[in-house]
């Protein structure tokens, strides 16, 4: 399966990696998965930890030559498409557009703008919910 990581469960998982959204990540970019992240949420990842984390810098440039070898980046395509209006943040929708061009599967995050959106393909899933999921629902 394919399975986009959504920007806040990389800051997560890069934070504090005993947690939920860590184990999410491990598993999404693990066998027989196979992780997607996009070149926004790299640049929202930097611009995110300069703000509010400019002495964790160090972590998240671990964190980035670490997964930068375990996950695929794909370009976010220009211009709208058909369901994105469900997206509340407009901000959010350019994210979303990387995740439907790739043809991921599952739509990682913790961000209540996509798990409340409605939306049923991809199939969007908390840490939470993606780290409980059983081997038979996977196939």
């Amino acid at each position: 399966m394919k399975i986009f990581i959504d920007t806040n469960v990389l800051i997560s998982a890069a934070l504090f990696p005993n947690s939920i959204p860590y184990k999410a990540f491990q598993k999404a970019v693990s066998e027989p998965n196979i992780g997607v992240i996009c070149d926004l949420n790299v640049d929202e990842l930097k611009k995110i930890f300069a703000r509010k984390f400019p002495n964790k810098i160090q972590i998240l440039n671990t964190f980035l030559s670490i997964i930068m070898t375990s996950v695929m980046i794909v370009r976010v395509p220009d211009g709208p498409i058909s369901g994105e209006e469900k997206i509340r943040d407009e901000k959010d929708r350019p994210i979303f557009r990387a995740a439907i061009s790739a043809g991921v599967d599952i739509f990682l995050t913790g961000d209540k703008d996509f798990l409340e959106s409605g939306i049923e393909d991809p199939r969007i899933v908390s840490p939470s919910e993606f780290v409980a999921y059983k081997k038979e629902q996977e196939k």
